[in-house]
């Protein structure tokens, strides 16, 4: 274990003989569940590759979300690291984690509980704060995520990210995580590229996103339909668009509505039907963007335009940002039937769609 190699100096930090990953599942009777969307990862080669994408993680200070059977666990540990919290959901992991906790004594502390409810505010010591302006903190979020959990979990740091909150208020903490591939191409995706989405813009405007690598599904156990993409996030100092995030994610949101078609058709769906095209015409020209581009062919500098001049509109018409589109279809389909005419119109494609 951890043994004084001079005065004042500690020996690099190794876990003793453990039973293998494999031995783990066995031992206590571990099995995927299907409904959890979990795949564990048991080659340590590849979860050293992982943690390696993380940055020098000696004496840092780790949360590693979900470790189930603790693969990725000891290559973090095995990386020299101060602190490591295990944010772990499902209790049949826990004896599997205390095991490699008691392998390295007052190195870990493990919670069980869901990770989209625990508070991240209180999850590290005050002294590692940074200043927003400075380094990123010495604070590392590490996660092999279940497929169901990782897109709404990312939307929620990426908006602790905006405010400077939860695992954010230590500063620009970074982030490892896993994602299907094809998400991960959504979140590195470029002006143009048939993958571009909302999640481009929410994630990129707000940090840089870094495609790793990708580790083939026959690496997990079971192995999953898709391959999974490593993700790395390093929030920016300053976001693309200096807008709240709550009105970027609704522009963002709104653009992207019918991808397939032009921009000012979702821009469209921003605005109530009386005088819906007028406004639309006005902010498409105040932000300066041909409302003939498709929404994946808009660049970040677009989209920072049309949230300042939607948050102008805005600020002249408050009732405007609490406009939402499809309460306004609802209570048309209401008033339809209700009135149960037989010459009233079908569905449009939109709103079928929507």
């Amino acid at each position: 274990l951890c043994l004084m190699a001079a005065p004042g100096k500690v020996a690099a930090f190794r876990l003793p003989p453990l039973p293998t990953i494999g031995e783990i599942i066995k031992l206590f009777r571990l099995k995927a569940l299907k409904q959890l969307s979990q795949n564990f990862l048991l080659d340590l080669r590849l979860t050293d590759k992982i943690v390696k994408q993380a940055g020098e993680l000696k004496n840092a200070h780790v949360c590693e979300v979900g470790p189930g059977p603790g693969g990725i666990t000891r290559s973090i540990l095995s990386a020299g690291v101060e602190q490591l919290l295990l944010i772990e959901k499902d209790a049949r992991f826990i004896p599997g984690l205390q095991m490699l906790s008691e392998a390295a004594p007052g190195k870990v502390r493990i919670v069980h509980g869901d990770i989209l409810t625990y508070k991240m505010e209180k999850a590290f010591p005050k002294h590692l704060k940074k200043n927003w302006e400075d380094e990123p903190p010495d604070i590392h979020i590490i996660g092999n995520l279940p497929f169901s959990v990782s897109t709404p979990l990312i939307i929620k740091w990426l908006e602790n990210v905006s405010k400077r909150d939860g695992p954010f208020i230590y500063g620009r903490t970074q982030m490892t995580l896993t994602f299907q591939k094809e998400v991960g191409e959504r979140l590195t995706a470029n002006p143009g590229s048939k993958q571009r989405s909302r999640l481009s813009i929410m994630a990129q405007h707000l940090c840089t996103v870094e495609n790793c690598f990708i580790i083939p599904g026959q690496a997990f156990v079971p192995k999953p339909e898709v391959d999974v993409a490593v993700v790395h996030f390093t929030p920016l100092v300053q976001p693309k668009i200096q807008q709240p995030f709550e009105l970027v994610e609704k522009v963002v949101q709104s653009v992207f509505q019918f991808r397939r078609k032009y921009c000012f058709r979702g821009i469209e769906t921003l605005f109530p039907e009386n005088g819906r095209l007028k406004r639309t015409e006005q902010l498409m020209m105040t932000a300066n963007v041909d409302p003939t581009l498709r929404p994946f062919q808009l660049s970040m500098s677009q989209f920072r335009n049309l949230c300042n001049a939607y948050r102008k509109m805005c600020d002249e018409d408050p009732s405007l940002f609490v406009f939402n589109y499809r309460e306004e279809l609802r209570q048309k389909k209401m008033t339809r039937s209700l009135l149960g005419s037989p010459d009233q119109p079908e569905q449009t494609e939109e709103e079928k769609q929507l």
